[in-house]
């Protein structure tokens, strides 16, 4: 989903909030997954040229000339994917600046990092370009869908304690609270009587 989805901006989430809960606000309110791709695709394309593989005694040098390049085009892939996440306004400029960086990697850095930093990078750049924010109208259609799905959302035992608090016309921590009655004292002749057998 390229959208944002959240109803409350991470900055006014009060501190009571489950951090879990601060974080999917956070990730909801900018182009998260985009800038993560974007991340991941630097790794590959940052690191084939500088690496050795050995194959049994054999060490392979996987170096090339353009090894500054490559660590050019990682680093500054790695840093427009967090751009994005800091700067929501910029996916745009981040967007065509990852898909540009990628396309530069198929020849500089080992066919962008054997395919594993180009494909992550391709998708990363149209996913950024492609994320937009929820304009207000939008944020509060979707909180009142949400409200309105709670109820369906809610456990059984929360569905009986409306409904009872709805029949009896108060909460049911309030009944709670309420002493229990008392039992009828029994007559004084049934207690006799009951002594008598």
């Amino acid at each position: 989903m390229t959208t944002a989805t959240a109803g409350l901006p991470p900055e006014e989430a009060d501190r009571s909030v489950p951090l879990a809960t601060r974080f999917t606000n956070w990730r909801r309110s900018r182009p998260f997954w985009g800038g993560l791709l974007a991340v991941i695709a630097g790794v590959p394309i940052l690191y084939f040229p500088y690496a050795h593989m050995k194959l049994g005694s054999l060490t392979v040098a996987m170096s090339t000339t353009a090894g500054a390049g490559s660590l050019v085009i990682g680093v500054l892939l790695m840093v427009l994917g967090i751009s994005a996440w800091y700067q929501p306004a910029s996916r745009i400029f981040c967007g065509v600046g990852v898909t540009i960086l990628t396309l530069i990697s198929i020849p500089v850095s080992n066919l962008g990092g054997f395919l594993l930093g180009l494909i992550p990078g391709l998708i990363a750049g149209g996913l950024l370009c492609a994320w937009t924010p929820l304009t207000a109208d939008q944020l509060n259609a979707k909180a009142e869908q949400e409200a309105e799905q709670a109820v369906f959302r809610r456990p059984v035992e929360n569905q009986l304690a409306a409904q009872w608090a709805e029949r009896n016309g108060q909460l049911p921590q309030q009944a709670a609270a309420e002493p229990a009655e008392q039992p009828a004292e029994v007559p004084a002749a049934a207690e006799q009587s009951g002594a008598d057998e």
